[in-house]
């Protein structure tokens, strides 16, 4: 099994939008890819606690795949695809690791 996580830090404020509005949208975009794409067992997306320490990244994702293969159709799925393009014009920071368990 992979698992796939991802940390964003967002621009305060983007996309005629702030932080909040802008992380509320990524995690609903997200978490509708669960049905859409079937390589996809597994996903959880959680947004920063607003009394969470300041310099904390702003949305995690947590996924769980079969394989690196899986991980790669899940990437280039057109759905992901375009939640990935909304959040590349919102984003300052991103980290992510790939593993396999």
């Amino acid at each position: 099994m992979i698992k796939h996580i991802v940390f964003w830090q967002l621009e305060d404020f983007a996309e005629g939008k702030s932080k909040a509005e802008n992380a509320r949208i990524i995690k609903e975009g997200l978490e509708a890819l669960q049905i859409r794409i079937p390589q996809l067992r597994k996903i959880e997306v959680g947004l920063n606690h607003p009394e969470a320490p300041q310099g904390n990244y702003d949305v995690a994702l947590y996924c769980e795949l079969d394989s690196m293969a899986d991980l790669d159709t899940y990437q280039n799925h057109p759905d992901h695809r375009a939640v990935a393009a909304y959040i590349g014009k919102v984003k300052k920071a991103r980290v992510a690791v790939d593993y396999e368990v």
